[in-house]
């Protein structure tokens, strides 16, 4: 069974500096440790937000609004996968969500994603 659980929220201020963690267990071996995985968000009373995702070369991608800011990497050995975010804003508080894909390598552009942790929640105060 896989588990997907993100760690690492909190309360900051504005400029302030954040990393959320995200582990993931219980993938088939088969799968390898290279696929798509992701951060998203989403802000009371908005939409859900790509934020940032990386492929299983190791590309990532980031919404236009944190680009500059956040950075995804991943740790193979820990099978773990982060985001660093800086020069944090209000407008970045939300419950931010890890997804995996074990299936897909590359692009990681799918509208749905097998497997979501519970969410670790952001909160910016200015």
């Amino acid at each position: 069974q896989v588990q997907v659980v993100e760690s690492g929220g909190g309360s900051v201020h504005t400029g302030g500096s954040l990393q959320l963690s995200c582990v993931v267990s219980g993938v088939s071996a088969g799968y390898g440790t290279n696929y798509c995985m992701g951060w998203f968000r989403q802000a009371s009373g908005k939409e859900h937000e790509r934020v940032a995702t990386r492929d299983g070369n190791g590309n990532p991608t980031y919404a236009d609004s944190v680009k500059g800011r956040f950075t995804i990497s991943r740790d193979n050995s820990k099978n773990t996968l982060y985001l660093q975010m800086n020069s944090l804003k209000p407008e970045d508080t939300a419950m931010y969500y890890c997804a995996a894909h074990p299936s897909r390598f590359w692009p990681c552009d799918m509208p749905s994603w097998d497997y979501w942790g519970q969410g670790t929640q952001v909160v910016v105060s200015s």
